[in-house]
C-alpha cells in the first residue's frame, strides 16, 4: 500500500525505508522535496527559503495535539519532559526505613549468605556499628542517613527501541471533502 507524503509510521528496524526518513530532525532541501514541504513548512525548523527540517523522535515517544482534563496543552512539534530528575526533599513524602536487629549468639548458626534462623554476623562486629560492643549503643552515622547524593534519577518511561520514519514520497493527501 502506498503512504501518504508526510505519514508518520514506526518501524522496528534501525534504517529507514526506501522513500522514508528517519524521524531524527533533518534538515533536508526544500527543492528537493517540495511535496512534504508544502505540507510541514517549518513546524520542525529550518529556513523555509532553501531548507526544512523533519520533526524529531530520536529519544522520544509519540504525542497527540491538543489538550485534555487536568494536563497541559500540546502542540505539533513541541518538546517536552526530562529524562532524568533531581528530587528535593520537599518533593518526597515523609516516610522511615525500619529494621529489625537479631543478635545470633550461636556462633554455629553464622553464615555469609541469607539463611533461615541464622545471621550474617554478631552485630558487635559489624561495621555499620559502634566497636563500643555494649548493649543499646548508638548506631554508626555510617548506618542511614541521605540518599542519591543530590544525583538525578530515571524518569523515561518504559520503552522499546522503535524508528518513527516519514514517508518522503507517496500519495498527497486530499484535503475536505470532495465538490460534486
Amino acid at each position: 500500500m502506498e503512504p501518504f507524503i508526510g505519514q508518520i509510521q514506526i518501524f522496528g528496524f534501525n534504517y529507514a525505508p526506501r522513500d522514508w526518513a528517519l524521524c531524527n530532525g533533518a534538515t533536508l532541501a526544500i527543492r528537493q522535496n517540495t511535496a512534504l514541504f508544502s505540507l510541514l513548512g517549518t513546524m520542525y525548523g529550518g529556513d523555509g527559503k532553501t531548507t526544512f527540517m523533519l520533526p524529531n523522535f530520536a529519544g522520544r515517544t509519540g504525542c497527540n495535539q491538543g489538550q485534555a482534563a487536568g494536563l497541559t496543552p500540546r502542540n505539533i512539534g513541541d518538546t517536552f519532559g526530562e529524562n532524568s530528575v533531581m528530587l528535593t526533599a520537599d518533593q518526597m513524602p515523609a516516610h522511615s526505613h525500619p529494621f529489625t536487629i537479631y543478635d545470633q549468639s550461636d556462633a554455629a548458626k553464622r553464615t555469609g549468605v541469607p539463611a533461615n534462623g541464622s545471621s550474617l554476623v554478631v552485630p558487635q562486629n559489624s561495621t555499620p556499628f559502634s566497636t563500643i560492643g555494649t548493649a543499646n549503643t548508638q548506631f554508626s552515622s555510617r548506618m542511614g542517613g541521605v540518599a542519591g547524593g543530590s544525583q538525578p534519577h530515571e524518569n523515561r518511561q518504559p520503552y522499546l527501541a522503535m524508528n518513527f520514519c516519514i514517508a518522503l514520497s507517496g500519495v498527497f493527501p486530499a484535503f475536505g471533502d470532495p465538490v460534486a
